[in-house]
């Protein structure tokens, strides 16, 4: 082996590339997945789903916010939105979004924020 091959880690073999995962898409099929949305299994993971999606649904067994949910499973956020918006037009998952936040609550976590 020459000095100018890269050595390959054990870990290189194992990565996938986020664009793979999507089919190359960057924009999830729904656009009102926010972060705090929460998503919730409809039935046990399908075994016909790729890894990815099928670990996304075995994480939701309980509702789980959209950003739990990348954390989870190990993904950016952008691919987590573009996963589980196709589990969800696949009937996968179902989605829910929180009320909105009163202001007195905005206000504590901007306060909580700032202190860090």
């Amino acid at each position: 082996m020459s000095a100018r091959e890269p050595v390959e880690s054990p870990d290189d073999a194992s990565f996938v590339r986020p664009f793979i995962m999507t089919g190359g898409r960057a924009e999830p099929l729904q656009a009102d997945l926010r972060l705090e949305t929460l998503v919730v299994a409809v039935g046990v993971p399908d075994e016909s789903l790729a890894f990815e999606r099928r670990h996304i649904v075995a994480a939701c067994a309980q509702p789980t916010t959209v950003a739990e949910v990348a954390h989870r499973v190990g993904v950016p956020l952008g691919v987590a939105k573009v996963l589980i918006s196709d589990l969800v037009v696949a009937g996968q998952l179902a989605c829910r979004q929180p009320a909105e936040l009163p202001l007195q609550m905005l206000e504590r976590i901007r306060d909580h924020v700032r202190a860090l």
